[in-house]
């Protein structure tokens, strides 16, 4: 705020409106355009992310000199991310604002929230040992989403690229993105429910690394639900020996991609032939058919049940390959049903990534560069909530993160901070009033988390 014998400058360029000038200037005062932000307080309140990750930091600063809580930092700043302010400059002048003072539990006419120096320092406190803990507060948090222990969870596992323009750690050349970067793995649930993050180089991940994050994966879901039965869906990529062994071992279902080989075609070239020869007769169309048999390569322990998928059409003949340990279900069911679902994981990553920004990995230090991966998913459960909470046939429960924010969290609102209350003004002719008001009436109905 400018101080009171100073002047804002009016905004210039503005054409007059029925001969009157326009005149417009920054000096509006208490007023916000996040007053969404009400809205994901409450999810904050209920989920407390930023609680549980605070709580793995050993914080060194000394209690009686410390004006922002670990968890007031990093509140502040998931809430900046699913506001869509992915820089964290943009703290300096969001520290006055006062919705944002509301959604940390303070008043519009207190002190101001925490700076960009303090995000950044906390940005490169956690080493190694916290980061880990961090991980498995994640993993609990997606546990505790659930009313009740499920019988069976499906988790997605994929990697995506994540272009760096610095001298980061852990950042390599990826000759087919033709850039350096990183290559997170994701792993998602069948609902789009984050899981974890795991930051690494941009190479193709060994079948032993992959292995490494799924055993302690695994062992973490079980400690929260030792009977649940989780099946594991993934690309030809992590269909690895040491992944299959691993679920073998750990009573694991999966239902992998598997490369096309030699040896794999030779067990479908008849059904190949055919299903050309069948398509040629039908003009434009595509002819699908299914084939199973066991096989394994000269790597894995024991043969698996493969399918194959031959589809042919005007665009010619096109075979696809999936392992599984199911042994019920045919192998279309299988194959459309259960594998194909997985592509929706792809949409998981996109929320994450473009709505929320997740590839702003531009710290020096991989470690800091962790904790922003988690600061992202952090933001990505509270919107993932938000829209949660919507009924399942409306249709803003398949709406985009990025349209969320634009329609609930982007609305402006004046702010009185009187003696007794807070009143925030919001615009009469709000599109999405009625979504908000929804909204703040259903999420004290959701299942506690």
């Amino acid at each position: 705020m400018p101080a009171k014998d100073e002047t804002t400058p009016p905004l210039p360029g503005l054409s007059p409106v029925n001969g009157k000038v326009v005149t417009a200037r920054f000096d509006g005062g208490s007023l916000s355009s996040d007053a969404g932000l009400l809205a994901l307080r409450e999810v904050e309140r209920r989920l407390d992310v930023a609680g549980k990750l605070a709580a793995c930091i050993d914080d060194p600063r000394d209690p009686a000199r410390t004006l922002h809580s670990a968890a007031d930092i990093l509140r502040f700043r998931m809430l900046m991310i699913a506001a869509g302010y992915e820089d964290g400059i943009d703290a300096n002048a969001l520290r006055a604002d006062p919705v944002f003072k509301i959604a940390l539990e303070r008043l519009p006419g207190e002190r101001d929230l925490c700076s960009q120096s303090t995000v950044s320092r906390l940005e490169n406190l956690p080493d190694r040992r916290m980061l880990l803990k961090m991980g498995r507060a994640m993993v609990g948090l997606y546990c505790a989403s659930f009313a009740q222990v499920p019988k069976r969870i499906i988790l997605d596992i994929d990697d995506t690229f994540d272009a760096v323009h610095g001298g980061q750690q852990l950042r390599l050349f990826n000759a087919h993105y033709d850039d350096y970067g990183f290559q997170p793995i994701v792993v998602f649930d069948g609902a789009g429910r984050f899981v974890a993050a795991v930051l690494r180089p941009a190479k193709r991940p060994k079948g032993r690394e992959i292995a490494a994050h799924l055993r302690r994966l695994f062992r973490e879901i079980r400690s929260h639900w030792p009977r649940v039965e989780i099946l594991l869906r993934g690309d030809g990529h992590y269909c690895a020996p040491e992944v299959l062994d691993l679920c073998r071992a750990r009573g694991v279902d999966f239902i992998l991609g598997l490369p096309t080989t030699a040896v794999l075609r030779r067990h479908v070239a008849t059904l190949e032939a055919s299903t050309i020869a069948r398509a040629e007769t039908v003009d434009g169309a595509t002819v699908r058919r299914f084939k199973e048999f066991h096989d394994g390569a000269a790597s894995w322990s024991r043969v698996e049940r493969i399918i194959a998928r031959v589809e042919a059409g005007p665009r010619g003949c096109d075979t696809r390959f999936i392992v599984t340990s199911l042994a019920s279900g045919t192998g279309k069911t299988l194959y459309e049903g259960v594998y194909c679902a997985r592509g929706q994981t792809e949409n998981h990553i996109k929320a994450w990534k473009a709505h929320l920004a997740a590839d702003r990995t531009s710290c020096s230090s991989a470690a800091a560069n962790q904790l922003r991966l988690f600061l992202h998913a952090g933001a990505y459960w509270l919107m993932w909530t938000l829209r949660a909470a919507l009924p399942k046939r409306s249709p803003w429960r398949r709406a985009q993160f990025d349209t969320l924010r634009l329609r609930i969290v982007k609305i402006a609102a004046r702010v009185d901070d009187m003696k007794t209350r807070i009143t925030l003004h919001l615009p009469s002719a709000c599109p999405a009033a009625h979504l908000m008001r929804l909204l703040l009436e259903r999420l004290p109905r959701m299942a506690p988390i």
